[in-house]
């Protein structure tokens, strides 16, 4: 019990990063209809975006002037990208079967691992992400660390500035009506092609965050991490609601403090000494959507149907 505090905040850390990445699928999802499995590949390539914007700039600078130019290079990084998708993959494929955009997800998730696998510098210290120059910092019994302090400040003032986009803007508004019934929408002047390309960058926007954020918090990055990121994000993503932003959130705080606690006290259990661990949160991560989809398949706070966008 006495690591009781430092498990919780574990899982809010660790769920935050994925809210960030889950609402990138919702977004999608709520919009289109479409689950874009390359969105994982989209936030690790806005996190090799900001090392590679670290990495051209002045030895030496500070790095409260480079983390700005980290988020804007990476953002510009995974927002093109997700742009770019729509694009030349998603578009041409809107009135085909549903099979055959989810298998271009899982092509282009594939292309761009091996893309930046191959154009980036292979040396392993090239990979080394800077942390921040601040931190840790103790609460009580709670160590937090540089990049955690990153994440709880990102994770809810992306979220606000989301919800005020939504909730607020014409553009938002015409996001919530596209999500609703795009037919209708487009007879109403709305320009739904605009609005789903405004989906795939907001998506790329938090992803790139997300990635800033990993990087900052794990002290690397690497070419393969959006796989396993992006199936827990997605995780997160049916747990709260597919395409629902406020449960994508909730849906990734929620698996983070499961993973968070699965791991610290399952091998506590009599008989499960095994099953506890690192190694073993992916699988506990995946047994609770299991549970979710039987007992509640629509999620926590279901799928909002006037405002899903």
């Amino acid at each position: 019990m006495n690591t009781l505090p430092q498990q919780l905040a574990n899982g809010l850390f660790l769920g935050s990063m994925y809210g960030l990445i889950a609402i990138g699928y919702t977004m999608v999802y709520g919009i289109v209809q479409l689950i874009n499995f390359a969105h994982g590949e989209i936030f690790m390539t806005g996190g090799f975006g900001a090392l590679t914007v670290y990495l051209v700039l002045p030895d030496g600078i500070s790095m409260w002037i480079a983390l700005p130019a980290m988020l804007i290079g990476g953002a510009l990084v995974a927002v093109l990208i997700a742009v770019g998708a729509e694009r030349f993959a998603y578009r041409p494929l809107r009135g085909a079967p549903r099979l055959a955009p989810l298998i271009t997800a899982i092509g282009l998730s594939l292309a761009l691992q091996q893309l930046v696998f191959n154009l980036y510098p292979k040396a392993e210290n090239a990979r080394v992400f800077p942390q921040l120059p601040f931190g840790p910092y103790h609460l009580g019994s709670i160590r937090i660390q540089s990049g955690d302090i990153f994440l709880i400040i990102a994770a809810p003032l992306c979220m606000a500035a989301l919800a005020f986009f939504v909730r607020l803007s014409r553009t938002g508004r015409a996001m919530q009506a596209t999500a609703q019934d795009p037919d209708t929408a487009q007879l109403m002047g709305i320009d739904t092609n605009r609005i789903i390309v405004i989906a795939f960058a907001i998506g790329g926007l938090f992803a790139a965050v997300a990635g800033v954020a990993y990087g900052v918090k794990y002290g690397a990055v690497e070419y393969n991490m959006g796989f396993l990121a992006g199936l827990k994000a997605f995780t997160a993503a049916v747990l709260g609601g597919i395409g629902n932003i406020y449960g994508a959130m909730l849906g990734g705080l929620v698996l983070g403090l499961a993973e968070a606690m699965a791991t610290a006290y399952i091998s506590d259990i009599p008989g499960m000494e095994q099953l506890g661990g690192q190694g073993w949160s992916a699988v506990w991560a995946f047994v609770l959507l299991i549970l979710v989809l039987l007992l509640r398949p629509q999620g926590l706070l279901g799928e909002r149907v006037a405002d899903r966008a």
